[in-house]
């Protein structure tokens, strides 16, 4: 994949974190890149009574640590010989000791086993969820049925236009970073690489509710000059790519784009579904000026519908709200 230089591994008690390593442990390997295994243990809280008791509080913590960090140590013992691996005990509320773990070490990519949400088993987890709205750096979600390697791998973009101006830029530049992601996973899985869009005519349906009246071969016209322009645009970013990779790679690579239309947090879900996409790469991005969105409507429904692996890329200058001060 795309050089990486220094990635986490978060594990937790769910079995599939044994196998959401061993997915760590080769990316770093074909990348030539530090890794570290951290897992995050709640804190003992300080108001807590110990009756009779000799131990205080911090040695109980330090006790129950020193446990986990030993099983942190078995669980890397297989991979010894194929790489250097650190581990760490992070203590607090998982979400934001990770965020601020990438903040001192520099991370450029989290991965971890994704939440299974009790009976709501496509919904992300909570900690999951404002991972993806708030850590700076990448974010692979592994879910528990994911297989070995890849076979189909969706990347999810936006090339609508008709956005503001000074919007457009950030926009295009994180549709470009999906697809460079979503293009070196596919290379080196020598999986299936699908592009695909959602679009929509704006007004369509009040135009078609009978209300206006509207001539519905005017209708039609009108809709079909929308799709050719997201037609246009979705044609550009495939030439872009072309241009990137070279010939023979795309040519070997071989996208596949796809122009869906209707709303994207329904249509990437079941677009998704029908491929039976064993990963989604797609943007999350940030909201300016309003206080807490950190992560889009559309992204964030979308992330909720999907049953599969998930490649969150943040866009570029994105700062998250999470600092280093507890």
């Amino acid at each position: 994949m795309q050089r990486f230089k220094n990635i986490i591994c978060v594990v937790t008690s769910d079995p599939n974190s044994a196998a959401t390593l061993e997915r760590a442990v080769a990316l770093a390997n074909n990348n030539q890149a530090r890794l570290t295994v951290a897992k995050v243990i709640e804190k003992i809280p300080s108001n807590i009574k110990i009756p009779n008791s000799i131990l205080s509080l911090d040695k109980i913590q330090a006790s129950i640590v020193a446990e986990h960090q030993k099983e942190l140590q078995e669980l890397i013992d297989p991979w010894h010989d194929k790489l250097e691996i650190q581990t760490k005990v992070l203590i607090g509320i998982p979400y934001l000791e990770v965020i601020r773990e990438v903040l001192r070490n520099d991370y450029d990519m989290v991965i971890k086993a994704a939440e299974i949400n009790g009976r709501l088993q496509n919904l992300i987890g909570s900690n999951d969820m404002n991972l993806l709205r708030k850590c700076p750096c990448l974010v692979w979600l592994v879910k528990s049925d994911t297989p070995k390697s890849y076979r189909r791998i969706l990347a999810a973009v936006d090339v609508d236009n008709d956005v503001p101006s000074e919007e457009l830029d950030t926009r295009n530049l994180l549709t470009h970073q999906v697809i460079d992601m979503a293009s070196s996973l596919a290379l080196s899985e020598f999986a299936e690489l699908h592009i695909a869009h959602a679009w929509e005519a704006t007004g369509e349906r009040d135009l078609r509710s009978g209300f206006a009246a509207i001539a519905e071969k005017d209708i039609v016209i009108y809709t079909e000059k929308i799709k050719q322009q997201h037609t246009q645009s979705l044609n550009k970013i495939m030439d872009e790519i072309m241009n990137k990779l070279g010939r023979n790679s795309f040519e070997y690579l071989n996208p596949q784009s796809h122009l869906l239309k209707g709303q994207a947090h329904k249509e990437i879900p079941a677009f998704a579904d029908k491929i039976e996409a064993d990963i989604v790469v797609m943007g999350t991005v940030a909201r300016s000026g309003i206080s807490g969105f950190f992560m889009g409507n559309t992204a964030e429904m979308i992330l909720n519908r999907i049953d599969c692996s998930v490649l969150a890329v943040k866009p570029p200058g994105f700062v998250t709200p999470v600092t280093l001060d507890k």
